[in-house]
């Protein structure tokens, strides 16, 4: 069982679990470090012109562990070329032949990943566990309820998060039984609520971290609201060290996905966060094309910042006012706030220049000196 530990995140006291430090290259898994972004891609790892581009496309979004199918020996072979041009640690997703994994260490991969039960011969998974421990490289054991062993569905019924939580238990035993505790477990599901409940049940019995994911989720936006409402829960509850959001889409959105979850949940800060209103009869101003204009505008910025696009005088002052920057507009003109103040009023026509403007000076204010406000 993992310790409950309270760390300061933005200001605020948070209850995380205090898990087992595991490292995957120069990325800590566990232990209290941040809660790390993960993707994979969907070339073909062969192709590794096409892999590699779709890693730094990746790594440029903000991901932070890539991760490759390695279904055949031409993908295995393929993974020395691809470390080789990339900068973040590559995981090689393995099935069945144990082979391909010995290939993929034996390539310099950082981490292994592969579902329980998949290698079934405990010869051949001791050989995988000894290689992996001479090279310390871990591995993540990822239970998927589409694929339990038929033994545990019958035991219990279907593939139910105390089944999860067993499979999970069993291949655990296993690397143990051979010294490995590099071990990192992610349980996933379709099913939202089956998926957090295993996540919970896990955290009472180990302190392996663990690698949150709702399986097969879906595409945009049913597999955002599933992934946000899954991952954020468990991550509200202390529970999780790394996170992958899977959607039916361009894995690029995975990540900004997952940079939007951790940030809800008050475990990320970087980058602009836009605060807007719903809009509704009040309003005076193209407010959607406003909010959508300062978020185009505003993608480049990596420092946190906060800014509010309001529609009205009712909650407009008091949200602007709470934000590092914003405006409460009016009929064909809007009050503009700079941290807490108001500096003066705008034009409808100026808004988006003068938010993108100031947030550019009020990033580059925190880049050189992060403690301090800005002053206009």
């Amino acid at each position: 069982m993992a310790t409950k530990v309270l760390k300061e995140m933005d200001g605020r006291l948070i209850t995380r679990d205090q898990t087992r430090p595991v490292w995957v290259g120069k990325v800590q898994i566990g232990g209290g470090a941040p809660v790390s972004i993960q993707s994979m891609t969907i070339t073909k790892t062969h192709d590794v012109e096409a892999t590699v581009e779709q890693i730094h496309r990746l790594e440029q979004a903000g991901c932070e562990i890539v991760r490759v199918a390695v279904p055949h020996k031409e993908d295995a072979l393929a993974l020395k070329a691809i470390k080789e041009q990339i900068s973040i640690p590559l995981v090689a997703d393995i099935h069945f032949d144990y082979r391909l994994a010995l290939m993929a260490l034996e390539a310099g991969v950082d981490k292994i990943r592969w579902n329980p039960g998949n290698i079934r011969d405990p010869d051949k998974v001791e050989r995988i566990v000894k290689e992996a421990k001479e090279r310390k490289v871990p591995i993540r054991i990822g239970v998927n309820a589409g694929s339990l062993d038929p033994d545990l569905l019958m035991k219990y019924g279907g593939p139910t998060p105390e089944a999860m939580v067993e499979s999970a238990a069993k291949e655990i035993g296993l690397l143990e039984k051979w010294g490995f505790e590099d071990i990192v477990v992610s349980l996933k599901s379709s099913d939202v609520m089956d998926m957090i409940q295993a996540y919970l049940l896990f955290a009472q019995r180990f302190a392996y971290p663990t690698h949150l994911g709702v399986t097969e989720a879906g595409p945009l936006p049913e597999g955002l609201v599933a992934s946000a409402i899954g991952i954020g829960t468990v991550l509200a509850h202390g529970v999780g060290d790394t996170i992958r959001v899977s959607l039916s889409a361009d894995p690029v959105e995975e990540v900004h996905a997952a940079k939007m979850i951790l940030r809800s949940v008050g475990l990320r800060r970087e980058g602009v966060r836009i605060i807007a209103c719903p809009s509704c009869g009040r309003c005076e101003v193209d407010l959607f094309e406003l909010v959508e204009q300062v978020k185009a505008r505003t993608q480049h910025i990596v420092e946190p910042l906060d800014i509010a696009v309001m529609g009205c005088v009712v909650n407009g002052p008091g949200e602007a006012r709470i934000a590092d920057l914003g405006i409460a507009a009016g009929r064909g003109k809007a009050a503009l706030f700079v941290e807490g103040e108001v500096v003066g009023t705008i034009k409808e026509g100026d808004v988006v220049g003068a938010l993108v403007e100031l947030a550019e000076k009020i990033a580059e204010k925190r880049r050189q000196s992060p403690d301090d406000r800005f002053e206009q």
